[in-house]
């Protein structure tokens, strides 16, 4: 599975987000992740994903697809 897959199957799975509204310029405030949903999301993708967020600096104003270019680039880091 992408870095984009895992994430699209968390967010649909865990937060319950329509997979029609997964789209990379839609801001994850518009997905209804509030900075409480985001460090949850950022700790299951950490766990999941085997990477290390924590100097990853995310607001509800970034788009899905800066958080998937993030965790990539952590990822294959």
């Amino acid at each position: 599975m992408s870095t984009s897959e895992e994430i699209s199957a968390l967010l649909v799975a865990k937060f319950g987000t329509d997979p029609e509204a997964l789209r990379p310029d839609v801001p994850l405030h518009r997905l209804r992740l509030d900075s409480l949903a985001l460090e949850e999301l950022r700790l299951l993708i950490e766990d999941r994903l085997d990477v290390d967020l924590e100097d990853v600096a995310l607001t509800s104003r970034d788009t899905l697809g800066r958080l998937i270019e993030v965790v990539h680039v952590k990822a294959t880091a």
